[in-house]
């Protein structure tokens, strides 16, 4: 199973779209807090809509213990990379790492010791980012492609 990982996310349906992206791919969806946003919210459930009890999703209270949930690598995804996110091999277990609206990745994270690598989406020069929720579906769907779009129909 793949997993993706919102560091700290700020905007709630951003994190509801990931947890629909989750139930669709049958993949693990981790949330490292603080949360700027209750999983109450309503923005997130009408973003998620009914993919809720599908969804694979765990909380977790801080970065260390996103990164023990996944036994695989872990591919931060950054502007601040040269590496297109199609240049890696995926794995079953991987964890692909995703930073907060509108900040990004802090260098702490991106730096700590189990993350294998960063990569990058390519995109037009002079632009700053693209949605975060759109950003998880393409790089996971890149490694799910890798993979044979395990389970998939």
């Amino acid at each position: 199973m793949l997993h993706t990982i919102f560091y700290e996310p700020r905007i709630p349906g951003n994190t509801g779209n990931a947890i629909r992206l989750s139930a669709c791919t049958g993949t693990m969806l981790h949330l490292v807090e603080p949360l700027c946003f209750s999983m109450d919210d309503a923005k997130l459930r009408r973003a998620g809509l009914d993919y809720h009890d599908l969804a694979h999703v765990q909380v977790h209270p801080d970065f260390e213990s996103a990164l023990a949930a996944i036994p695989g690598n872990i591919w931060a995804f950054t502007g601040h990379a040269n590496t297109f996110h199609t240049d890696v091999t995926y794995q079953d277990g991987d964890g692909l790492l995703y930073g907060p609206e509108p900040t990004g990745l802090p260098e702490s994270a991106m730096a700590h010791p189990r993350v294998t690598g960063r990569v990058r989406i390519p995109m037009m020069p002079g632009v700053r980012s693209l949605n975060l929720a759109n950003s998880a579906a393409i790089g996971l769907y890149a490694a799910l492609q890798q993979l044979g779009f395990p389970g998939a129909v």
